[in-house]
């Protein structure tokens, strides 16, 4: 592998593509998620530059392996061919199970200029769970590390229903003597043909396969070719998405096209993030929540955060508390040509279905406006609706299902036609979300759809709880979830909280936490109780919460057990 001692200084300022070039690049109606790499590389008049430093699993920063866009080309040849060589052919879904990192972002580029349809597993997905997913998309074939290999073959993989599987680390990084491409290479993309399948986050039941087009996983993406922060004006972004996530390829391919400085994260805890600023010295940070909670209850001052502008959260929107702790950092432009403190954080709201973060709020030091507000649509967006359970348009203050009507939503769950049709309703994606919106359009995320409390007193939504929780200075994370009521017969609020490190559990909890409900007009909590360790605190691939599997741990504590 090459490494590079790398220092935040030290990159090549002409690696970034020039404004012209983007401009030319923003005027090309054909450009999308397929052909997005060709595109920027007959632009490109420094295509020969580093411009991403990819850390590899347990690795360290200092030790940050290079790439350029003309690498990226070459790299991308080689694996097609052997791609082609193996029979993979336009349409092609092919499963792909990493360790994360970059090499997510390699084989989607491989496979999708093949016109083959890479499907991206992420590498924390349990290997029945993954098995059992690639079976279902009707995978031709299976590219995994050695450890995931073996993995899905001891989870029962049917490999009699698959061309070929093959270690991830043998596949040549170099043409071999005779490999060939196609006639017609990179293939040409329509708008409607498919480039990639990203599961969802499984949360709620077993991961979806939801369809990415050429066309379609691009809009909503073509102004940060002008409007996202540019290279040459000294950004860096460091990226600790999940990479085998669509929001994770989103920003590569962003990064490519600006040709913007970038450390792509492997590991996306809080500590190696932290490690990995100290030593790039990012401008922009883009992660998952999960990240965050984990960065917040650390100590960022120092080099690391000194120069960070921006958090870019997607995925689930982030809590108060964690976004408070984070923009305490760093320094924003004052609008005078200097620099005030603090940073600002991004929030999304989105989902793999949506194509995008659908919904934007940005906090400052200064902000006020939380309690569960995910902003309002961008430009994008159509049409945003909230209904109640027969479809019917809810009015501002009233809590319902949240559909929108947007270019950006997925064609459709591979192999599933059935799901598709039933996750829209008159034109309206809907997106699993409970939410409300005032008068002025703005959308407060309540709960997801099957976390809804059911109360013998009515519907209790577990995201404003948890909130107040959050705002506990013993708590460091928590998830309330429905569990049964012995009384009432019904559900009831029930805290799972994580403390922070060092921090005994204090026996008044539950009364403390009750009385901040009751002081917010909440309703209380029925228990909680402290999770010694991550086995009583899971969560999903993507760092998401798994209140389903919460649910079933905790199914008896109202009945004596568990409960602090």
């Amino acid at each position: 592998m090459v490494v590079h001692s790398f220092s935040s200084h030290s990159y090549p300022p002409s690696a970034a593509v020039p404004l012209e070039a983007r401009r030319r690049l923003f005027a090309d109606e054909d450009l999308g998620m397929g052909n997005f790499l060709d595109r920027v590389a007959a632009v490109h008049p420094a295509g020969d530059r580093p411009f991403l430093w990819t850390v590899a699993r347990g690795g360290s920063p200092e030790q940050a392996r290079p790439l350029s866009v003309e690498q990226l080309v070459r790299t991308r040849d080689t694996y097609a061919g052997w791609y082609h060589a193996a029979g993979v052919t336009k349409g092609d879904p092919v499963a792909v199970y990493l360790d994360d990192g970059v090499g997510y972002f390699l084989h989607f580029l491989a496979l999708s200029s093949l016109g083959a349809v890479p499907a991206l597993v992420n590498g924390r997905m349990p290997a029945p769970v993954a098995a059992d997913y690639v079976a279902r998309i009707g995978a031709v074939g299976v590219v995994a590390t050695t450890g995931h290999l073996a993995a899905l073959r001891d989870a029962g993989l049917d490999a009699g229903g698959l061309l070929w599987c093959a270690d991830a680390a043998e596949i040549p990084a170099e043409p071999a003597s005779g490999t060939a491409l196609p006639g017609v290479f990179p293939y040409p993309h329509a708008d409607p043909d498919p480039v990639m399948l990203c599961h969802t986050s499984g949360t709620t039941g077993p991961p979806k396969a939801a369809m990415f087009g050429h066309r379609q996983f691009f809009l909503g993406k073509r102004e940060r070719l002008l409007t996202f922060p540019q290279a040459e004006e000294g950004n860096r972004l460091l990226t600790a998405l999940p990479q085998s996530h669509s929001a994770g390829i989103s920003y590569l391919m962003t990064a490519t096209l600006l040709g913007l400085p970038t450390m792509v994260m492997t590991d996306n805890d809080g500590a190696s993030v932290r490690a990995a600023m100290d030593r790039f010295e990012p401008t922009v940070v883009a992660a998952f929540p999960q990240t965050y909670v984990e960065l917040a209850a650390l100590d960022l001052s120092g080099p690391g955060s000194a120069q960070v502008h921006t958090w870019i959260n997607t995925g689930d929107s982030a809590h108060e508390a964690h976004i408070r702790a984070l923009v305490r950092y760093g320094r924003r432009p004052d609008g005078n040509g200097g620099h005030r403190p603090g940073s600002r954080f991004i929030d999304g709201l989105g989902s793999s279905e949506m194509g995008m973060a659908l919904f934007r709020k940005v906090s400052e030091p200064e902000s006020g406006d939380y309690g569960r507000c995910v902003g309002t649509p961008i430009d994008i967006v159509e049409e945003v609706a909230v209904l109640d359970d027969a479809g019917r348009p809810l009015g501002p203050g009233e809590p319902g299902r949240l559909g929108v009507r947007t270019p950006t939503v997925t064609p459709g769950y591979w192999n599933d036609s059935r799901r598709t049709i039933q996750s829209s309703y008159s034109g309206y994606w809907l997106t699993g979300d409970v939410v409300y919106r005032t008068e002025d359009g703005r959308i407060y995320h309540l709960d997801r759809s099957p976390d809804v409390i059911h109360t013998a007193d009515g519907p209790v939504y577990s995201l404003p709880i948890e909130e107040v929780v959050l705002t506990d200075p013993v708590v460091d994370d928590c998830a309330v979830i429905a569990v049964p009521d012995p009384v009432a017969g019904d559900q009831a609020p029930f805290a799972v909280v994580r403390l922070r490190a060092g921090t005994p559990a204090p026996g008044s909890l539950l009364d403390t936490l009750n009385a901040a409900l009751a002081e917010a007009g909440l309703v209380p909590l029925r228990g909680v109780t402290v999770a010694a360790g991550p086995d009583e605190f899971p969560t999903g691939p993507t760092g998401k919460v798994l209140k389903r599997r919460m649910r079933e741990m905790y199914v008896s504590a109202l009945a004596g057990s568990g409960v602090s």
